[in-house]
Order: structure tokens, then sequence, then C-alpha cells
């Protein structure tokens, strides 16, 4: 008798995990929406809403410690990390797509704000990778496809916010791409535990893989 999980699976490739070929991806780990203390945790405590409280909570809680421990074990592999931000080149982000100008502007995130600085505790390290991008995905607005491919990286881990959104959206277009992804499920967060439960078990439908981080530590050897 089938599953769901034997649906969910099904017609799945099993691919070797290749550390000689890995890379991390942190994906939107700044101020403007990654920290309680930025501009979306600011708002929401001044309207009184509670809305931001699983959301700061799991990043305080998993992601950020998560997204540590793998930034160590790459490093130590001698494999890329690479550090993918959101935000506009100009305050009135009239630069990017129209879709993004409002949650740019109402956030502050731009180049050379503080909303748009990735937070302290995962500042990018000497040697590891910083891309910009103005939409949901980082394939559709950065070089990262080249640049992937020039450090023969072709195998890709992912955590970061918002699972929903920029994590899954990346994931995918990686996936469509060729790479093979694990998206790393106690690495990422967003605003809503069913939003972050449904990604993690779509994703598994033909896209990619989903890990801990112990399973991911343990299969990066």
């Amino acid at each position: 008798m089938s599953t769901a999980n034997d649906y969910i699976r099904a017609y799945m490739s099993e691919r070797a995990v290749e550390p000689a070929r890995a890379a991390l991806l942190i994906i939107d780990m700044q101020n403007a929406t990654g920290s309680r203390d930025g501009p979306l945790g600011q708002r929401l405590r001044a309207e009184g809403s509670s809305l931001g409280d699983y959301r700061f909570d799991r990043i305080e809680r998993l992601v950020t410690p998560n997204a540590l421990r793998l930034r160590e074990r790459f490093r130590a592999l001698g494999r890329p990390v690479l550090h993918v931000t959101i935000g506009a080149a100009l305050p009135d982000a009239s630069d990017a797509p129209p879709h993004m100008r409002r949650l740019f502007a109402e956030t502050g995130n731009h180049l050379g704000s503080p909303a748009h600085e990735i937070v302290d505790a995962l500042k990018p390290q000497p040697g590891e990778h910083v891309l910009r991008k103005t939409t949901i995905g980082a394939f559709a607005s950065t070089n990262i496809d080249s640049l992937l491919r020039a450090l023969s990286a072709e195998q890709l881990w992912l955590c970061g916010v918002s699972t929903n959104m920029c994590v899954e959206t990346t994931a995918r277009e990686a996936a469509d791409r060729g790479y093979l992804v694990t998206l790393v499920e106690d690495a990422c967060g967003t605003t809503h535990e069913d939003l972050h439960q449904v990604t993690m078990r779509n994703f598994q439908r033909l896209f990619g893989r989903v890990r801990s981080t112990a399973q991911s530590l343990e299969d990066l050897g």
C-alpha cells in the first residue's frame, strides 16, 4: 500500500553527496527581516503584533546557531560559503522590481543602510562571497549560477530566511538548473510553522533533499 511519503519521493533520482563539489548558501540573514531588533521586528512591536514572535524565536534558537555550525564545516572543508542578500541599491528602491519596492522602502533595505547589513553573528568571513539580489530568487538577479560553476560547486546546502519565499525560490531555481539541492530544515525559518513545514514537504517532490543540520554535517563527512 502506497504512503504519502512514497508519493513525495516517487521519481526522485538518488545522487551521491560529494563534499568536494559542495557550497553553502546563507539566504537573507540581514537586519531588515532577520533580526528581532531590525525594521520588521520594530514595526510589529510598535503595532502590538505578536506575528514576529515565532519567526524571531526560531531565528535565534535554530537558524543562526545552525547556520554557524554549517559554515564552520564548509570552511573546514575548504568549500565556498555564499551570503545572498536582498535589497535595493537606491533608497527609493526604484531599481527593484515593482512588487519588491514597498518592502525595501518601508524596511529601509538598501545598500549602505543598517537594515541591509548581514546580522552580526553571520558577518561574512574572509574569502566568503556576498551577492545582492532584488528578486525573491537569487538566480533571477545575480550572477550566482556562473559563480557557482566557476567554483565547481554543483551541490548546494541552503539555510536562512524566509523558508517559503527566498530560500524556497532559490532552491527551486537551482534544482531546475541541475544542482543537487539540500534544504537544511532546522537552519531555515519563516513567520508561520505551517508555511515552513509545507515548503519542506513539497520540496522533496522532485526538487531536492531535506535534511537536518546534524544529517547534513554527517553527509559532508
